[in-house]
């Protein structure tokens, strides 16, 4: 079956920097959209970045643009999320999910995305 590991949550204070990893298995990667949610305490989930089959095309939200770079390495069926500058509000469980698209403009969409990971949480103090 498909299954979406990430790797590589914890805690840091404000200004350092995490990488993120999600490894796929069980699915044919390069066919594959990828991207990155996140869901604080008492908040809805929200995307974050997405990037297509290739890695040509990537998106972030605007909160996090210029701070996060998603990329992929479709032969290790892995992708990632490097957080730099990170700040208190970026607190969250992040998600990583897979879709097939194309979006369709909607990258940030829940369903878009059909396969999930368990998630790992994020905690940055100030």
């Amino acid at each position: 079956q498909v299954q979406l590991m990430e790797s590589g949550g914890g805690s840091v204070q404000a200004g350092e920097s995490l990488r993120l990893s999600c490894t796929a298995s069980g699915l044919n990667f390069e066919h594959y959209v990828l991207g990155w949610f996140r869901q604080a305490p008492g908040k809805e989930r929200e995307g974050v970045s997405s990037i297509t089959w290739t890695g040509d095309s990537t998106f972030y939200a605007d909160s996090v643009k210029g701070r996060f770079t998603i990329s992929r390495d479709n032969a290790k069926m892995t992708f990632y999320l490097r957080m730099d500058s990170l700040k208190p509000e970026d607190t969250a469980m992040y998600y990583c999910a897979a879709g097939l698209g194309p979006y369709g403009g909607r990258w940030y969409a829940e369903d878009e995305y059909k396969y999930w990971g368990q998630g790992t949480q994020v905690t940055v103090s100030s």
